[in-house]
């Protein structure tokens, strides 16, 4: 790794940390997945660097609402957008 992809996985994740030393203790486990999103992102940005990174993170935390599913979710291996480990949620019941 090189200096510049370790000083913007650094920069990436600085605030991570900060939330969940600050903010999140405060607020309470709200996450509908495990990992947790914050958990999520930091694994993300250090498995696949800041670009795809924080694309993973950034669309993990679109679907963490409560219209979205919940569960397991975990950062997919290096060189895949999804993990084949994903067990999340039951399916949703069919629409009429």
């Amino acid at each position: 790794m090189t200096r510049g992809q370790k000083f913007c996985r650094d920069a990436l994740c600085a605030p991570i940390r900060l939330y969940k030393r600050r903010v999140s203790p405060a607020l309470g486990r709200h996450c509908r997945f495990t990992p947790t999103c914050s958990e999520y992102a930091m694994e993300a940005i250090q498995t696949h660097g800041c670009l795809k990174g924080l694309l993973l993170a950034v669309w993990r935390i679109a679907r963490c609402n409560p219209f979205g599913h919940w569960g397991y979710d975990p950062v997919p291996p290096p060189g895949r957008w999804r993990s084949p480990d994903r067990a999340l949620y039951p399916p949703r019941a069919p629409k009429h």
